[in-house]
């Protein structure tokens, strides 16, 4: 199952009252990797008062994970907002930030949630995405003379071959996207290769 994901990361501007509120978006394809970029932004931005943000991980449709911070604005006001965006449309594995400045004036509950849900949605209308092929495990046992020739088709087929393990013959582990299982498994039972596929 492919979904879209983020392609390259962005940053928009939200100015509202004053108040600025710089929007990014980026692909994170693990929690790791979302507060990593959080963590980057922190360090970019430390002056700012807020840094509030939400994530989606996995298939937009079921996602894997789902997290959100208000940092510091009262409840609800910013992560749930940007967290509604992220669910309404469509893109996997990814986080947005919203970096707040304060301008002098209090924008009030109902005005800090459409200030972020509004930097939310500009960050998200403007992205650029592509689609995310969902990889499957694949073992191949092999004789050491077929390694390339298996490296060679995992590649053909966007595939990647995880670790080898050496013994009396090579054990590949690869991750391939589903619909190329069988044109691999095809190939390799033709040379005598061994392809399983983990339950």
């Amino acid at each position: 199952m492919s979904y879209p994901v983020p392609d390259t990361p962005l940053e928009v501007l939200f100015e509202v009252k004053k108040s600025k509120f710089f929007a990014f978006a980026a692909y994170t394809p693990d929690r790791e990797t979302a507060m990593q970029y959080l963590a980057g932004k922190r360090e970019q931005y430390p002056d700012a008062r807020h840094h509030c943000w939400a994530y989606l991980l996995g298939n937009p449709h079921s996602p894997a994970s789902a997290a959100m911070s208000d940092d510091g604005e009262p409840s609800g006001t910013a992560g749930k907002p940007i967290l509604n965006v992220l669910q309404h449309k469509g893109v996997g594995d990814i986080t947005i930030i919203v970096t707040r400045y304060f301008g002098g004036i209090k924008l009030g509950a109902g005005g800090l949630v459409r200030a972020y849900s509004s930097a939310a949605q500009q960050v998200m209308e403007n992205l650029t995405v592509k689609e995310q092929v969902t990889l499957s495990k694949v073992l191949v046992r092999a004789d050491f003379r077929h390694e390339q020739f298996v490296r060679y088709v995992v590649n053909e087929h966007q595939g990647v071959v995880d670790h080898c393990e050496y013994a009396n013959e090579v054990t590949m582990h690869i991750a391939l996207p589903a619909p190329a299982i069988s044109p691999l498994t095809q190939l390799c039972n033709g040379q005598g290769i061994q392809v399983t596929v983990p339950e």
